[in-house]
């Protein structure tokens, strides 16, 4: 599965880290960021303290390339989503067109705009 941004904001903001989304993933399963993911991530880093604690979170995650194939993908999803007058922002369109591309559900709690995507298959 690949990991939405929000779930990792839920995390980082948590009191109790021991009880969020992040911390109950099931360990033998393999987990996934897309590096789009992981700008929205260093965006938020205002700190020194603040952007280790971001390569805490993910240097052990598997890392999904925003590639040529993805980026392809993302302007499909542009595309359809425009047809149909719907929008959504352009980072969940690339996380969403990584998801597609390397066969992954993402996990979120931003439901609503992902379940938007054709064929993505959306946790939570």
């Amino acid at each position: 599965m690949v990991v939405d941004t929000c779930i990792f904001i839920d995390h980082i903001r948590s009191k109790d880290r021991t009880n969020t989304s992040l911390a109950k993933l099931p360990a033998d399963e393999p987990v996934y960021v897309s590096v789009v993911t992981l700008f929205e991530l260093y965006c938020g880093a205002t700190s020194p303290d603040k952007k280790q604690h971001i390569v805490d979170l993910t240097e052990d995650l598997n890392l999904l390339p925003f590639n040529a194939e993805v980026a392809a993908k993302a302007g499909e999803i542009y595309q359809s989503l425009k047809r149909r007058n719907k929008q959504i922002s352009v980072q969940d369109i690339m996380i969403a067109a990584t998801c597609l591309i390397f066969g992954q559900p993402v996990l979120t709690r931003n439901k609503k705009d992902f379940m938007l995507v054709d064929d993505l298959k959306v946790l939570r």
